[in-house]
């Protein structure tokens, strides 16, 4: 029995699969990562990726950060890949309960997916630090004052508008939180895929899952791949891919 064996196996005898995924999954539609060789981090801006997108450095240098943010992190015409629908498939086939995902770019729901946890949120939404007024993507992406920055528009408001991404120094949502544990704790398969596992808090919830079986799918070896029943270093599109529902 070859790997895409084994694991349609273990698909085909589980009901209540969670997908747990990197930014290796979104690669494939055309979105960097950020820890490669070609990742956002080995590329050289005034001030270091991990600097710029954290919370402080949001607040004393926005002009800054939405620099950075609209050309790194702003990427239009992306289509979801070959993974994305996948997990869709199979969630709609009764199969997945749930997908987490560490990602940002909002791929999963446009793929299909219904129930996905967004653990670093989504540049989809964005919020008025003043009033709270919510703004969606297109209206960051094009509105900008003189210094880069969207500003509210509603009632004279001004005030700067907030991408809902999880910046560093920035706890997670609650309500994410208990679902993505939830939802681990009641699966009967875990699917890992696009990440290294070296991002925490999100990566330790893994510890979560209380089933047998865990496939791991990285294009490249990890520290984790200890804790997996199956292995695939390969495209994640391809594997998924091969799999029927």
């Amino acid at each position: 029995m070859n790997q895409i064996e084994e694991l349609q196996k273990l698909i085909d005898e589980s009901s209540r699969i969670v997908f747990f995924g990197g930014a290796g999954v979104s690669t494939e539609s055309g979105i960097p990562d950020f820890r490669s060789v070609d990742g956002l981090y080995h590329q050289k801006w005034d001030y270091p990726p991990e600097e710029i997108l954290s919370a402080p450095f949001f607040f004393s240098k926005t002009s800054e950060f939405y620099r950075f943010y609209r050309e790194k992190l702003l990427v239009t015409g992306i289509e979801p890949n070959a993974a994305h629908k996948k997990l869709a498939e199979l969630e709609k086939a009764g199969k997945l309960s749930a997908v987490i995902t560490q990602n940002i770019d909002g791929l999963h729901q446009k793929a299909g997916s219904r129930n996905v946890f967004e653990l670093h949120g989504s540049t989809l939404r964005n919020r008025c630090l003043e009033c709270g007024a919510p703004y969606d993507f297109d209206y960051v992406a094009s509105h900008q004052d003189e210094e880069g920055i969207p500003r509210c528009d509603k009632n004279g408001c001004n005030g700067i508008i907030k991408p809902d991404v999880v910046l560093y120094g920035e706890g997670l949502d609650d309500e994410c939180i208990s679902g993505s544990i939830r939802a681990l704790r009641e699966a009967d398969l875990l699917i890992i895929g696009g990440t290294s596992l070296t991002v925490y808090p999100a990566a330790g919830l893994i510890d979560y899952y209380m089933g047998k079986d865990i496939v791991l799918i990285n294009r490249d070896p990890g520290p984790s791949d200890g804790k997996a029943t199956l292995v695939i270093h390969d495209s994640i599109g391809k594997v998924l891919s091969q799999i029927t529902c």
